[in-house]
């Protein structure tokens, strides 16, 4: 098998995760080139790395650059991406700089791999990895818009302190030391305490969407691209929640023509990546413990919602550090190399 030499920049929460999966899934790296603002060791996974400093000729002879990041990250790409392009690689990126351009696909592999390829040999050299809370709400909607197009889709997101990043997990384990010893606690990572709370805002306000945050605009913007429905209506909340991992996501969606719930749930037990827990009666559902450090994505509560035309609505479950963007990246890799484009 062909070996490849894969390079990383950036090694914070999701950028130590794409080592694990580089590892876990045996991608055919012949060198793992880790890329950061300094130069120093790191061990990851009981693996020493030696950390170059990102520099243009950092890049030199290698075949795909992943770009970590987190939740609102910016900067990276934009500063190293042309560069690692210029050099020969192609960029697959976290971060949320060129997720909307024209020219740069945006893939879940499970999802629309077909655009990514048509792009690629179109000429494209940058890829886009979606918004960790798009791609978990996407892997079940996906499959059922696939049978039956999606007409409307109301999402209200539960999302995980570890979407911003390192500093955002030790806040939210200080804090629950500080609540239960009594003691006042201090927010940095948050505009707010997070233990013992929601806050219902993540990222600034959007101008283009009066009242709607960053992480809301994206969500509606990457799934109309992600999903080829530019019309799509969409309205979405989204909230932190003092989870460590795993995001979760209500959904209630309508479709062209009406679905029935065991459909719906055949649908999902077929579907790549996606893992059907649904027995109300039996208190089973996806939930984060159980799905953070997972590669699927839990999809249950699935009933049919009276209250639209032709409605369903589901709850899902997934890490957002793994298939919400270190699993995504790495899947995307894999799926260049096995249609030829790498």
């Amino acid at each position: 098998m062909k070996q490849y030499n894969v390079g990383l920049v950036g090694i914070g929460a999701v950028g130590t995760e794409m080592i694990k999966v580089l590892r876990q899934r045996k991608f055919p790296a012949k060198e793992i080139r880790v890329l950061a603002t300094r130069e120093r060791d790191e061990v990851i996974a009981g693996e020493t790395f030696h950390v170059r400093e990102t520099t243009p000729e950092a890049f030199e002879g290698l075949d795909v650059v992943l770009f970590a990041g987190t939740e609102g990250s910016k900067g990276a790409s934009k500063m190293w991406g042309q560069v690692a392009i210029d050099r020969g690689a192609i960029v697959i990126d976290n971060g949320d700089d060129f997720r909307m351009k024209d020219d740069v696909p945006l893939v879940v592999p499970e999802i629309n791999a077909d655009d990514m390829e048509r792009m690629v040999r179109a000429g494209s050299r940058f890829i886009a990895n979606p918004n960790c809370s798009t791609i978990i709400t996407l892997m079940g909607i996906a499959a059922l818009h696939r049978v039956n197009p999606l007409r409307h889709m109301t999402a209200v997101t539960f999302q995980s302190v570890s979407g911003a990043g390192r500093a955002a997990i030790d806040e939210l384990e200080t804090q629950m030391r500080q609540v239960v010893a009594g003691e006042p606690t201090a927010p940095k990572a948050f505009a707010h305490q997070i233990v013992a709370n929601v806050i219902p805002q993540i990222g600034g306000t959007k101008q283009e969407m009066p009242g709607f945050t960053t992480e809301e605009a994206k969500l509606t913007f990457e799934s109309r691209k992600i999903l080829g429905a530019p019309d799509l209506r969409i309205a979405c909340t989204c909230v932190r929640v003092p989870v460590f991992y795993a995001h979760s996501i209500a959904v209630h969606a309508s479709f062209e023509r009406p679905f029935k719930v065991e459909e719906v749930r055949d649908i999902i037990k077929q579907a790549p990546g996606v893992e059907l827990v649904d027995d109300l009666g039996a208190a089973v559902y996806p939930m984060p413990k159980d799905f953070g450090g997972k590669d699927n994505v839990g999809i249950g509560r699935i009933r049919v919602d009276p209250s639209v035309e032709n409605g369903i609505a589901l709850w899902c479950s997934g890490d957002n550090i793994r298939k919400g963007a270190a699993l995504n990246a790495v899947q995307i890799a894999e799926e260049l190399i096995r249609r030829g484009l790498l």
